[in-house]
């Protein structure tokens, strides 16, 4: 689906449903728009249930302040009292054409402390959101926080931490400056678990140029069908993706994930898209090296590429972002396992790769994981799982994210008391581990 070609109002709906029910913003707060070519500001409005948000609330403001009726718009609410920052941003940077405003718990934190996430820590975070500017506080609904924060995007900025109050980032579309929105808040709470494992692991320029490249285009192929069996996979493996976003284990901009089809072939997500609307067409057939005609693979193909290669039994990756194991991606503590029977049975022992090694020596990597080692941190990106079937890496997925999170929690209890090593060779023995 074109989200570009849905009405305003419908986009709006759509992004703010996201953005309550990943839990970015509260019933009253936060505010979207969207700058219309006519000059036309079509806005969230005042006072409305942000959870239970309809077209018909959404409101749609001209340059003079008048509610502009369309047949199902007649003012039956008021514009969100944010509508001067939203005016003033769109003065101050004529290449924006909306703007998302929410509070989400931890941008909120690192406003409370005055301080801004560190986007240098998470590559994709850099990618989509750049360095982050800073506001300072003023009234809420004033002209003069519309000031602060067209100055400070007016300097540069696509995404802007408020003093004391949240975040606001803008875009060309109403995706883009979502996706903003999403990354800040998702490093965010990476960063902040990160801070209880010691320093944070930033990098350097040269690491962000490099992450920045894009790798050459496989060459193309016209496949001559597509079977029954592909397209079972090509539903499991959207179905997947979906789920993995709902779980919040992958955000929309980012994670790529693969199924074997047969000995030579793969199914693997698009670059660039929203994960959370993929559909079936969109995922990429890719066999003997060369992709489908037309679609461009995930950067990661080649790595699957190399994994399916050298372990013949794994039949699916998953690449993600989830906040609290990717914490121990960005951070220096150790990713134990040793925590309850279920994680040391699906996970074994997580290694932790160097910063870009699965792209420049990816054979190595695809060496390294097995079933044996199902498993690995990717430094300063997330994790990676594999699988004998789609839903099998996905319980390693999220095994892994439940596993970081009690860990992290366990560091405000005490010392993490792990399964003993009698215990772990009955472990060993009685799942067949060894």
């Amino acid at each position: 689906m074109n989200f570009q070609l849905l009405h305003p109002r419908d986009q709006l709906v759509a992004v703010m449903n996201r953005i309550y029910h990943s839990g970015m913003t509260t019933l009253s707060g936060g505010n979207l728009s969207i700058l219309d070519d006519n000059g036309d500001i079509w806005i969230t409005p005042a006072g409305v249930d942000k959870g239970r948000l309809t077209p018909q609330d959404i409101m749609c403001v001209a340059d003079d302040g008048r509610i502009i009726g369309d047949g199902r718009i007649t003012g039956r609410h008021r514009p969100s009292t944010e509508l001067p920052f939203h005016r003033a941003i769109y003065t101050a940077r004529p290449d924006l054409r909306a703007i998302v405003h929410a509070h989400p718990p931890a941008l909120v934190s690192f406003s409370l402390a005055r301080q801004v996430p560190d986007m240098r820590a998470l590559p994709a975070a850099w990618r989509i959101c750049g360095a982050v500017g800073y506001a300072p506080y003023a009234l809420t609904g004033s002209e003069q926080l519309g000031r602060h924060i067209a100055a400070t995007f007016g300097a540069g900025f696509n995404s802007v931490m408020l003093e004391n109050h949240g975040a606001v980032t803008g875009g060309e579309t109403l995706l883009d400056a979502f996706q903003r929105l999403e990354m800040l808040e998702f490093a965010a709470r990476a960063l902040l678990r990160a801070a209880a494992l010691g320093p944070i692991h930033s990098l350097t320029d040269e690491q962000i140029a490099f992450q920045a490249e894009q790798p050459e285009a496989l060459p193309e192929f016209a496949p001559a069908g597509h079977s029954s069996h592909e397209r079972e996979l090509r539903q499991q493996l959207a179905d997947a993706v979906h789920r993995a976003y709902d779980r919040q284990l992958m955000v929309s901009s980012q994670g790529a994930a693969s199924v074997r089809v047969d000995e030579t072939r793969f199914l693997i997500t698009p670059t660039g898209g929203d994960r959370r609307s993929l559909a079936i067409d969109d995922l990429v057939l890719v066999a003997d090296g060369r992709r489908e005609t037309g679609k461009f693979p995930s950067r990661a193909a080649r790595l699957h590429q190399a994994i399916y290669a050298a372990q013949p039994d794994v039949q699916c990756i998953i690449q993600a972002q989830p906040p609290h194991a990717t914490a121990f991606a960005i951070g220096d503590g150790r990713f134990d396992t040793r925590t309850i029977p279920e994680s040391y049975i699906l996970l074994r022992g997580i290694p932790t790769f160097p910063f870009a090694r699965h792209y420049y020596a990816p054979e190595e990597l695809a060496t390294a994981v097995s079933f044996h080692a199902p498993v690995a941190l990717l430094a300063n990106e997330g994790l990676l799982v594999v699988g004998k079937h789609i839903l099998q890496a996905f319980d390693r997925l999220e095994v892994a994210e439940f596993s970081a999170r009690s860990l992290l929690d366990t560091a405000a209890l005490g010392p993490l008391v792990p399964i003993g090593e009698d215990e772990l060779r009955e472990l060993e023995a009685a799942f067949n581990l060894t």
